[in-house]
């Protein structure tokens, strides 16, 4: 049976590893999660012991095994419609505002999971369009990131299990945006997976290739990077912002490190960051 313990040198040298790879800062005591994330891979790519899996992935030897434990790190289920606001806010104030423009307009989803909110984006985008007729002619663009390659491919399919559709998705809106999948799974329809791009981004890495953007959400993924990595992604996601383009950021979450690049609009209920 393989040894799942991770000693401490072995945490020590992947906590190193992790944020020079991914950005991702691990605390002094969570070996128990690296324990359950890379237990199956143990199995999977048949290594004795984690601290082995450890060192082959550290050296660079295994660029699958690289790919896996990555994936198996970054990737964490979500909810639907998280939080509720950021998407009240969407539909009731920023779709209005930015339809009188008659453009095109491109809403980013990063570090967008196992997809639940690119297409609870895109729900909420044609949710809009049923209530007003004719609205938004010039069409939404939703581009979806994360770093999980194989997380990615899932979200494209857009299968979801009952435990998954429990969280935060109304039976109104299972009902009218879900068919019956295969193996008992519910999917999303094809009207709404059409709305949203899936792509493999490293928030590390440069985001030219995307595009600019009217709105960005970027939720509950800057708290695991340092100050200054985050920092960093806040001016690096402001370069791809319109002028006077939207953040919305995680409820936990705020723009102090990069406050003089965007202005604080708050709401009732929640908030906004926009660009200066």
């Amino acid at each position: 049976m393989a040894n799942k313990d991770v000693s401490p040198a072995s945490y020590l040298k992947f906590r190193e590893f992790l944020e020079k790879q991914c950005g991702i800062v691990l605390g002094e005591n969570k070996q128990y999660l690296v324990r359950s994330r890379l237990a199956s891979l143990l199995y999977k790519h048949k290594y004795e012991s984690a601290d082995e899996l450890i060192d082959v992935v550290v050296r660079g030897f295994d660029r699958t095994l690289l790919q896996s434990v990555i994936d198996a790190m970054t990737t964490n289920e979500t909810l639907w419609f998280r939080d509720n606001y950021p998407f009240d806010l969407l539909v009731n104030n920023l779709l209005p505002s930015l339809s009188t423009k008659n453009q095109r307009i491109r809403i980013w989803s990063a570090a967008c999971s196992s997809g639940q909110e690119p297409y609870s984006i895109a729900m909420s985008v044609l949710e809009y369009q049923r209530q007003r007729p004719g609205a938004l002619r010039a069409g939404v663009e939703i581009v979806a990131t994360d770093l999980s390659s194989e997380m990615l491919q899932k979200c494209e399919l857009g299968l979801y299990d009952e435990l998954s559709l429990a969280r935060g998705l109304s039976p109104q809106r299972r009902q009218t945006f879900f068919q019956q999948g295969d193996n008992g799974m519910m999917q999303v329809k094809p009207e709404v997976r059409r709305m949203v791009t899936f792509k493999s981004l490293n928030l590390l890495t440069s985001y030219a290739s995307l595009g600019r953007f009217d709105i960005v959400f970027c939720r509950n993924v800057l708290i695991y990077f340092s100050a200054d990595v985050k920092q960093r992604i806040l001016q690096q996601i402001a370069g791809q912002l319109q002028p006077e383009g939207i953040l919305f950021l995680g409820a936990s979450e705020s723009i102090s490190a990069a406050s003089s690049t965007y202005s604080m609009v708050k709401c009732h209920p929640g908030l906004y960051y926009q660009k200066k």
